[in-house]
């Protein structure tokens, strides 16, 4: 049996720093408000592992967190302020694909969109799989 794939990522300022242990579930991107608010993206694509499947590893320790509503919070580093993720309490970590240090593999290509509504009408979400 091939060993898991372990992806990694972090924040601008490289002090929250993660590790991601594959299989990648499913990839999904979303354009609901809170999810722009939180990467200031017209959409964010995420990447939801199990907790158990993502490591902090930098000096930094674990990410900052706000609590975003009744079943998450987002998470994001205390010193530069980038976005990371949301940490569910269910319990999942849902990473934002921009903070892997690679987002070429083809596993992380999401397979659904939520939220079509608030986007701007001007911009087009086409999932091509």
């Amino acid at each position: 049996m091939a060993k898991p794939r372990v992806y990694e990522g972090g924040c601008l300022c490289g002090a929250i720093r993660f590790e991601a242990t594959g299989p990648i579930p499913k990839p999904h991107s979303c354009s609901c408000r809170m999810c722009q608010r939180h990467s200031g993206a017209l959409t964010a694509i995420w990447v939801e592992l199990p907790a158990d499947r993502v490591r902090w590893t930098g000096s930094g320790g674990e990410p900052a967190s706000y609590r975003s509503s009744k079943v998450s919070s987002r998470v994001f580093c205390p010193a530069c302020g980038s976005s990371l993720g949301a940490i569910d309490d269910d319990p999942v970590v849902a990473l934002l694909l921009g903070a892997f240090d690679k987002a070429h593999y083809k596993e992380f290509a999401p397979g659904s969109h939520s939220y079509v509504t608030p986007r701007p009408k001007w911009w087009k979400v086409h999932i091509a799989i």
